[in-house]
């Protein structure tokens, strides 16, 4: 059987399609198509059946190295049997866990959902509306039950702070764990659309302009101003902005979290610090004899 090897298990928003574009560029790495194929935490996706998650990999039986990157495998509590299928099916993978500072992974996640019309109000309703969306955030307790499975030394922590701070190091850095033979060079990828991420998902609309020649019309018969009002009427213009006091009850619901965290990583981990603390260098777990 054609299986992965190594899975980038999370968490959402933390920069793991950036990681999995960089390994999939590597000469003997294979990254499935698509990306995110969710096959242990979706039901629906579950019932298509080890075949259909096999022809999947298929494309890569060549390679050493053969992976997937599904954010939903560390989204507790909707998908709560996720890492006892995991463990039935791929019980020698090498995962990779990536984390950033959770309350901008938090109000990125909204960003999301906003363009997938999951949510359609401010970001402070929703997440009143919406507790699963902090709770994906929780990297402690999303991690845990994957520690106890699998054990520290194969789960990789990757902080996307230290990624975009130090991308070679830290790609040369998931080389080493994964046993990659040589050395892992990271791509320069350009500049991200950050406004194209903030449009909103619309089937109808997108069929349309990409009707062939539109394009060309739409440019020479529209003027700017008009286009790119049109456009405000789909995009979040600027990034949601927590007031003080929600960011502060924020901090008090992340900081118990992250304490356990820092634990688990031999550290001294809450809101204020973490950024500071996680670019300073590599973190590996206490219990591991690593690098922490």
């Amino acid at each position: 059987m054609t299986l992965p090897n190594v899975v980038i298990i999370g968490a959402m928003k933390c920069a793991t399609s950036t990681l999995a574009k960089q390994l999939g560029s590597q000469p003997g790495v294979f990254m499935c198509e698509p990306k995110e194929p969710n096959y242990f935490s979706n039901d629906e996706i579950f019932a298509n059946g080890p075949d259909w998650y096999e022809s999947l990999f298929e494309p890569g039986r060549e390679a050493k190295i053969i992976g997937e990157a599904s954010t939903h495998y560390t989204k507790l509590p909707t998908y709560p049997q996720t890492v006892d299928r995991f463990r039935a099916v791929l019980p020698d993978a090498k995962l990779i866990y990536v984390m950033r500072h959770p309350i901008d992974r938090l109000v990125s996640q909204y960003v999301h959902e906003w363009t997938q019309r999951v949510v359609t109000g401010p970001i402070e309703d929703e997440l009143d509306a919406n507790p699963w969306m902090l709770e994906y955030g929780r990297y402690a307790m999303q991690l845990e039950p994957w520690l106890e499975a699998f054990g520290p030394d194969r789960i990789l922590p990757v902080f996307s702070e230290r990624l975009r701070e130090d991308p070679q190091s830290e790609l040369s850095r998931v080389g080493a764990f994964l046993g990659y033979e040589g050395e892992m060079r990271w791509v320069d990828a350009g500049a991200q659309n950050v406004s194209a991420e903030r449009m909103r998902k619309s089937p109808v609309r997108d069929a349309v302009l990409d009707l062939p020649g539109l394009k060309q019309i739409r440019r020479r018969l529209v003027p700017q101003g008009w286009r790119d009002r049109i456009k405000g009427l789909w995009r979040l213009d600027s990034k949601p902005e927590l007031s003080p006091a929600r960011a502060q009850s924020l901090e008090m619901f992340y900081d118990a979290d992250l304490k356990r965290l820092g634990e688990l990583l031999g550290v001294e981990l809450n809101c204020a610090n973490f950024k500071s603390i996680v670019r300073e260098r590599p973190l590996d777990w206490a219990s591991s004899g690593s690098s922490a």
